[in-house]
Parts: structure tokens; C-alpha cells; sequence
């Protein structure tokens, strides 16, 4: 079957039409290919499909540097030219305040600003985590293919930072290496890596129970020079994280990176964004959509270990932090201790019920995917803030949420930033900016 790609989706899948009218999901085509492709699945209203040859070459088809792309599902995004990642990720944010938010194209035109890009295509991701599997009875790390139920072996990876480039590859082999002699049960390895403060930690993610601590901190240390080894012992069923209790093994129990003026430490449960220099643009577009002063209040929702918090704190009389992750709570009165920020009144619990008593100036909301629950967007409507400013990693429910608010009468938004934190994939992250209505 012969299909033309019109654009990207929100997804690792271009956009095409089969004769009868039928949207097609190709796997493998870029926008401006044609492609030869099979189809895998269908029904009444749409394909998928797989490309099996680029029969035309799209201009914005580029060469990647990575052999995998394709395979690994890392960069799915990976052989479209970045200018154009780019302009699909603004049509994806467009197309959702527009179907999902039911505003106008003329609205969005007005609200949707030019999207904000971070230097680095690639080698800019802080963090990678890789999978272990059994093969011939042999344990291998790899990570996870375009086919989630494949995991694929790699030597190095191009998005991972270019400083401590081998890292990955050797932390694999060593662990590999251990787990063919030693029963590590390991669900999982994190690696974060610092190129500002040059700090490496490995992160081993396993059930409850024995753990052959000695060996595995001897065999690391002989494959890589890590600040850091740390056990993150899990319960319940592996993809939920319930995290039981983490041991540090080796050095530092947590992570370093500097963030503008700011050193943070995070622990390797806590979140964090994986590319450095895109969370300063994020802190950049919410501080400035705020615009706080020296006397006023500000209630921080969803603060993890203080990305937000702490800039609000230096430029605030005071600030209401609120986080629901033990960890990430923790991590926050670390890094307040250490910036030695005694304005800031940490509240651990779930944002809406632990929502502040006292009222606030502005207010900052940097929910999970799933977006703000309505008892949330009603509560902040409660409050004398002036304005918003929302970090939301998912158009759909950026847009969905903006919606609530705006039927809700007390906020507007005024404008939304889409900013390409995660490059060579189609995710995006987006601030918007809410003001009350006069």
C-alpha cells in the first residue's frame, strides 16, 4: 500500500489517508514521505500501519545518529529534521486547545505563542533507564524498543549527556556481568549524570529482601567512577514504583544539579526533568507569567524536590509548597535547608487535600500527566491570586484544564508556550499563563 505522510501525530506515528477515506497510523514514515507500508490492524474509522520503504524521501527526512532509531523507542521522532519536530509539536498543542479545549482558532492564534527550543538535539537527557532480561539464560540491560515488549541492547545512547557518554554501556556490562553469577532481581537501572556538577548516580531498583551489596558497589566501582550508588527497594506490582525504602551503597544518597543560581538534590525516586537546560526556560516562562514581588504570597502545587519552589522562594515573602511523594518531600526541606530559604512552608500531602489555608498572590501548578482534578481548578478559584501559571507536560489535559478554568469564570488564560524538552520524541512540554478575569 501506497501512503503519503501529511504530519505527525501526537505520537511515534505519521498521519496519512487510504483510498477510501480511512485515517491511516503509519510507524516509520516522517511527514513529506511516501512510503510503502503494510497494514497491522484496522477497523471501520482507521489503519495502522508499518512503513516498509521510503519510496519518496521526505526534505525533512534526515540521517540520524543513531542506528537505532526505529528500533530502540527512545527517539521515535529521531530521522525528522529538528525545525520541523518542532512545528509538529506547535500543531499538536494548536490541535488540541482547538478539539479538546473547544477554543476558537482564532482564540488560539491569539494564545499560543512561538515555541521556545533548548540548544542541544541531542545528548541532553540527564537520565536514562534501562531493563534487564533474561536471554539464554544470561541477564543483559537494555532499553525499551518501539515495541514496548522488546528490550534492546545498547552500546551507548546519543540522547543520554555526551560527557559521561560511555557510562550507560559500562554500568551494563558490569551489572550483566554480576547478575549471571548472582541473583540481583533487578526491575530496573537509573543513571543521572550531571555535566555542571559532575555527578553520576546509579540507581538499582529491586523487591525487598537480600541483596549482594558488597559485590555490586566492588564490580560498579571497577567499571565506572559514580558519586553515588543507591538501592530503591520496591513493593507491589513493578510498573506502579511503590517505593518500600532506598539504601545508599556507595557515596552520596542523591543526585546534584545545578538549576540557574540553585543546587538541587534529588533522590533517585524523586522527579526530575531530564533535560537540564529546558527546565530553566520552563522556570524562565512561569516566573515571568507571574511576575512576583518581594511582598507577596505564593502557593506552589505539585513543588517535587523545589524546581519552582525555590526560585518563587527567593523573589517571595513567602511560599506554600505542597507534594504528596515522600521522597520528593523530603528532597524539598533538603534543598530549602541548603539554600537556607526559611520562607517556605512545606505541606506533604495530595493537592487538594492538603490545600493551603492562607490565601496567595500567584499561584504555580506543575501537576502529573493526568492533569489538575476539577476539586483542584475549583479550589484555586477559590483564592485572591492574580494569576497562574500552569507547567503541564500533556496538551490533552493542558487543554482540557484551561477549558474548566475559562467555564469557571475566576481565570483566563492569556497565553501558552509550548517548550521542546524532550527533542527526537513527540513529547512537549507547554506554560500556560492564567490571569483572573476583571
Amino acid at each position: 500500500m501506497r501512503l503519503a505522510i501529511e504530519r505527525m501525530t501526537y505520537g511515534a506515528c505519521g498521519l496519512a489517508h487510504v483510498e477510501d477515506g480511512r485515517v491511516a497510523f503509519v510507524t516509520g514514515g516522517v511527514v513529506g514521505d511516501v512510503v510503502e507500508a503494510v497494514i497491522t490492524s484496522e477497523n471501520s474509522s482507521h489503519v495502522r500501519a508499518t512503513a516498509t520503504e521510503v519510496l519518496e524521501p521526505s526534505p525533512s527526512r534526515v540521517e540520524p545518529p543513531c542506528p537505532l532509531v526505529g528500533i530502540c523507542g527512545g527517539c521515535p521522532w529521531g530521522a525528522l529534521a529538528r525545525q520541523e519536530q518542532l512545528a509538529a509539536k506547535q500543531e499538536n498543542l494548536v490541535s488540541a486547545l482547538e478539539r479538546i479545549g473547544r477554543f476558537s482558532s482564532e482564540r488560539v492564534r491569539e494564545l499560543v505563542k512561538p515555541i521556545r527550543s533548548t540548544p542541544q538535539a541531542w545528548g541532553y537527557r540527564n537520565k536514562i533507564e534501562m531493563t534487564p532480561i533474561i536471554e539464554g539464560g544470561r541477564m543483559r540491560l537494555g532499553l525499551h524498543g518501539c515495541d514496548p515488549t522488546q528490550i534492546v541492547s545498547v552500546k551507548t545512547c546519543p540522547l543520554f549527556e555526551k560527557s559521561f557518554a560511555s557510562a550507560p554501556r559500562s554500568i551494563a556490562g558490569a551489572l550483566s556481568y554480576l547478575g549471571n553469577s548472582r541473583d540481583l532481581s533487578l526491575e530496573r537501572v537509573g543513571i543521572r549524570a550531571s555535566r555542571r556538577t559532575r555527578a553520576l548516580e546509579i540507581a538499582l531498583w529491586t523487591p525487598t529482601g537480600g541483596f549482594p551489596r558488597a559485590q555490586t558497589v566492588r564490580v560498579l566501582s571497577d567499571a565506572v567512577e559514580a558519586t553515588g550508588v543507591v538501592r530503591v527497594m520496591c513493593k507491589g506490582e513493578r510498573r506502579a514504583r511503590r517505593v518500600s525504602a532506598q539504601e545508599t551503597l556507595h557515596g552520596r544518597g542523591s543526585w546534584t544539579e545545578r538549576l540557574g543560581p540553585q543546587e538541587l538534590s534529588v533522590s533517585a525516586p524523586s522527579f526530575f526533568q531530564v533535560n537540564t537546560i529546558g527546565a530553566e526556560i520552563l522556570i524562565d516562562l512561569a516566573l515571568t507569567a507571574l511576575s512576583p514581588s518581594s511582598d507577596e504570597i505564593a502557593i506552589d502545587l505539585y513543588s517535587g524536590a523545589g524546581t519552582f519552589t525555590l526560585p518563587l522562594a527567593s523573589r517571595c515573602a513567602g511560599v506554600a509548597a505542597v507534594e504528596s511523594f515522600g521522597p520528593a518531600v523530603r528532597d524539598l526541606r533538603r534543598n530549602l535547608e541548603r539554600a537556607r530559604a526559611d520562607n517556605v512552608e512545606v505541606i506533604g500531602g495530595d493537592a487538594v487535600r492538603e490545600f493551603p489555608d492562607q490565601d496567595a498572590d500567584v499561584l504555580l501548578v506543575d501537576p502529573p500527566r493526568a492533569g489538575l482534578a476539577a476539586e483542584a481548578i475549583t479550589l484555586i478559584g477559590q483564592t485572591s491570586a492574580r494569576d497562574v501559571a500552569y507547567v503541564s507536560c500533556d496538551p490533552a489535559t493542558l487543554a482540557r484544564d484551561l477549558a474548566r478554568f475559562e467555564r469557571d469564570g475566576v481565570f483566563r488564560p492569556v497565553a501558552v508556550t509550548a517548550v521542546d524538552l524532550f527533542p527526537q520524541t513527540f513529547h512537549c512540554e507547554a506554560v500556560a499563563h492564567l490571569s483572573r478575569c476583571s
